[in-house]
């Protein structure tokens, strides 16, 4: 190695810039602790921010090029409070905020070491005939959601919510957002509270709580393992969350021995291939002043893991299957919610719970089986379960004589192919019900949609070899979604009835923002605006 040769001239170069160097870094230095200094009452450096609160407030998108800044109401008051700090903040930051996306400024507020705001779109937006919702709420849903989780990711553990105009829609936003199945993990995410800011209107946002906690419900119990909601264990779950409406609420959980009495052949089809005992839950919830009012019947197919039987199911995605129940999830969740509620209307719920599991004792393809209606039913298919438990139940309640009979089902794979995840689809005998649920559906957001019922798939499920019908289609997979509403049609006497086949939305990916990924709950919030719909009519 050559030895190092420095002239004087480079020495005293590299010392003036040693010096120059010291003295930057002690300037910046000065700098830092003057700011600190500043802002020290108004920082989290002395208290963690999860003994802190945070703020979420909206703007809307400006109407015009020249237009200043849209803020809410309560974001506008929270800016006159910091003497217009806020709109200056945002201006500076960045570009205007877009509908859904939010943004963080810390230290602005002793009170609020963290405050989120988030864009809501354009103003009174209102209801859009070809999304087929309401899209100021769906903006405030999405738009607080998005607030509330980037103050969830800085382990803020209470957040104060604007109404943004809809405090319903800003609760349910806040509600759904934040919710996480993580039961069973040992590092869970910070646990949020949230409450209204800056609004009068409690009542409002308290509804969209309950309703937002009544999806959460349907959704726990479609994530959670099959071997932790098993169908008893589905049925003590409900049975607890309906304990503090004990004075309103009648709780029955049917045996197989009462099962078997009611000669529900095609339930006892599915379940005997399982080692889990089935039950039938039958929930009455007695809202309505009037005890004689006919009742809505709600019907859910409880199937908590789904293996498809003989015919089993390929193993990959097999996991997904233990939200197979979600049908009777979102019945239960739904029921709970308008019990919460108080609505003034009477409802019976009825969830046929088991499993379908192959086995020695398992129904086999080609079996006749013989419905509580006397029908006899070929199972050639016994991955075609589903229709099967919601036979049997739905000729149970027409015992009842309800005034419209609605079932919920994730019921084919056809309906996630033809809809995907944008909507439930809805087969009905009845254009006033039909009418109901779409009505429900712009105000949640969760869209249904309407499929046919024609005689053209009537006529593949009826033509069978062995039985009066096939538990599937002639044609096997064509049409897949409208034959088994067809097969369902055959057990229906009554004159407003509706089938959801809630496949296509059973699980979230990205598609609707204020979910995280995982299991929808979805459409428990329709089924509770659609009782809500019918108390109000009564």
């Amino acid at each position: 190695m050559r030895p190092l040769k420095l002239r004087v001239s480079s020495l005293f170069g590299i010392y003036v810039y040693a010096e120059q160097m010291t003295m930057l870094l002690l300037r910046r230095a000065a700098q830092t602790a003057v700011r600190t200094s500043h802002r020290r009452s108004f920082c989290a450096s002395q208290t963690h921010l999860s003994d802190r609160k945070g703020l979420v407030l909206g703007v809307f998108e400006k109407e015009g090029e020249e237009d200043s800044l849209h803020l809410t109401e309560a974001a506008a008051g929270f800016d006159q409070t910091l003497s217009g700090k806020l709109s200056e903040l945002l201006k500076i930051s960045g570009p205007a905020l877009k509908q859904g996306k939010s943004r963080i400024f810390y230290g602005i507020h002793k009170d609020f070491p963290c405050v989120a705001v988030v864009g809501l779109g354009k103003n009174n937006a209102g209801v859009c005939g070809t999304e087929n919702w309401d899209t100021s709420k769906e903006n405030i849903r999405q738009a607080v959601s998005a607030g509330c989780r980037s103050l969830q990711d800085l382990e803020v553990s209470h957040v104060e919510v604007d109404a943004c105009g809809d405090a319903q829609s800003a609760a349910e936003g806040a509600a759904l957002g934040l919710f996480q199945y993580d039961q069973l993990k040992t590092k869970k995410k910070t646990k949020v509270t949230t409450q209204l800011h800056g609004s009068a209107d409690s009542a409002s946002w308290e509804k969209g709580v309950v309703y937002g906690e009544g999806q959460n419900l349907a959704r726990l119990l479609m994530e959670a393992p099959a071997n932790h909601i098993t169908p008893t264990a589905f049925a003590n779950t409900i049975e607890e969350k309906l304990g503090p409406h004990a004075e309103r609420v009648t709780i029955n959980k049917r045996s197989q021995s009462w099962i078997e009495e009611q000669q529900m052949g095609a339930f006892l089809s599915v379940s005997r291939g399982s080692e889990e005992p089935p039950v039938f839950l039958e929930l009455h919830y007695n809202g309505s002043p009037d005890s004689k009012q006919a009742p809505l019947l709600l019907v859910g197919k409880g199937i908590t893991f789904d293996s498809g039987g003989i015919s089993l199911k390929p193993s990959p995605s097999m996991d997904a299957m233990r939200a197979d129940m979600g049908g009777a999830a979102t019945v239960c969740a739904s029921i709970v919610t308008a019990a919460a509620l108080k609505l003034p209307v009477n409802i019976i719920g009825l969830a046929p719970l088991c499993e379908n599991m192959p086995s020695g004792k398992a129904t086999k393809p080609g079996d006749v089986v013989r419905a509580k209606n006397g029908k006899t039913i070929q199972v050639d298919n016994t991955d075609a379960e589903g229709r099967l438990v919601l036979a049997d139940a739905l000729c149970y309640g027409h015992t009842f004589n309800p005034r419209a009979i609605v079932n919920v089902a994730t019921l084919t794979g056809a309906m996630d192919v033809a809809l995907g995840s944008a909507a439930t689809g809805v087969f009905t005998n009845s254009d006033w019900l039909w009418e109901q649920l779409h009505k429900a559906s712009v105000v949640t957001g969760d869209r249904v949609w309407r499929m046919p019922l024609f005689q053209h798939y009537t006529r593949q499920v009826t033509d069978s070899q062995l039985a009066d019908l096939n538990n599937i289609g002639k044609y096997s997979r064509s049409g897949g979604a409208c034959t088994a509403a067809a097969f369902l049609r055959e057990f229906v006497t009554a004159p407003h009835w509706a089938h959801l086949d809630i496949a296509g939305v059973m699980s979230n990916k990205d598609e609707v923002p204020y979910l995280r990924k995982g299991m929808s709950g979805r459409p428990t919030r329709t089924l509770v605006e659609f009782a809500a719909g019918l108390a109000h009519d009564s």
